[in-house]
């Protein structure tokens, strides 16, 4: 996240914590702000998974300001063990990422995903919405139908639509398991061109007029989509090509 956008974010939570805290202390509804308050933390701390902000406004009084409270926890949680992130557009409680060593006890082994997998996922992630030919085309190389198989079954891709093309492809596209993974608030988050060459992870011999894609998600098919007809398949793939065995995942 640049800093702009991290300043604007810190401004706009300030302010809706002076705006609740001043309605505290001058109004004689301050016991019904606290015990929204309350109520909002219960709720949060019951789920178990991310909350969105529609979902809080119904399930507190209609006068609730959400959004104020939400910014007034997010200050308090603020340097605590206990941390109130947004994340995907969802709110969650998580540990501080600090602590994180001296939490870690029994967890399962992590899959580890081939390079063909990463560099799939990657290009779905930056190119989306994106057929399987044009994953295939930035990659150089067929890509074979386990791979994006295991992206799907972990949740971090999905079928989204059909092109507007002859044969109606698939479009692939990144999920909401996909950012709060990857602890990212919005697909935009991804690091540019820049972020990626100061972490080395760019060839610097790379030609001037190379340009990293915008990454974006949208939530609604896009003008050269289709949506899904009922008889298909999230588990079935139509493209019968023969695997590739050196590109399995």
């Amino acid at each position: 996240m640049s800093d702009d956008r991290v300043e604007k974010a810190a401004d706009g939570i300030e302010s809706s914590v002076v705006s609740l805290t001043a309605r505290l202390h001058s109004a004689p509804d301050g016991q019904a702000v606290e015990a929204d308050l309350r109520l909002l933390e219960a709720l949060l701390f019951a789920a178990v998974e991310p909350i969105d902000t529609q979902t809080l406004r119904d399930r507190l009084p209609e006068d609730a300001d959400v959004g104020a409270l939400l910014a007034r926890l997010t200050r308090d949680y603020s340097g605590r063990g206990v941390n109130l992130v947004r994340v995907a557009d969802r709110w969650r409680f998580q540990t501080a990422i600090d602590l994180e060593p001296h939490l870690v006890d029994i967890k399962e082994a992590p899959r580890k995903l081939s390079k063909a997998a990463l560099e799939t996922l990657a290009i779905i992630a930056y190119h989306q919405p994106v057929t399987r030919a044009e994953i295939e085309d930035v990659r150089g190389v067929a890509v074979s139908k386990g791979t994006i198989d295991v992206l799907m079954e972990l949740g971090w891709a999905r079928l989204r639509g059909r092109r507007r093309t002859p044969g109606r492809p698939v479009t692939y596209g990144t999920t909401e398991a996909f950012l709060a993974h990857f602890n990212l608030e919005d697909i935009s988050d991804l690091p540019g061109r820049d972020d990626l060459k100061a972490a080395g992870l760019l060839d610097p011999r790379l030609p001037k007029d190379f340009e990293m894609p915008e990454p974006m998600m949208p939530d609604a098919l896009t003008n050269e989509e289709d949506p899904l007809e009922d008889e298909d398949d999230p588990n079935f793939f139509e493209d019968f090509l023969e695997e590739d065995e050196g590109d399995r995942a």
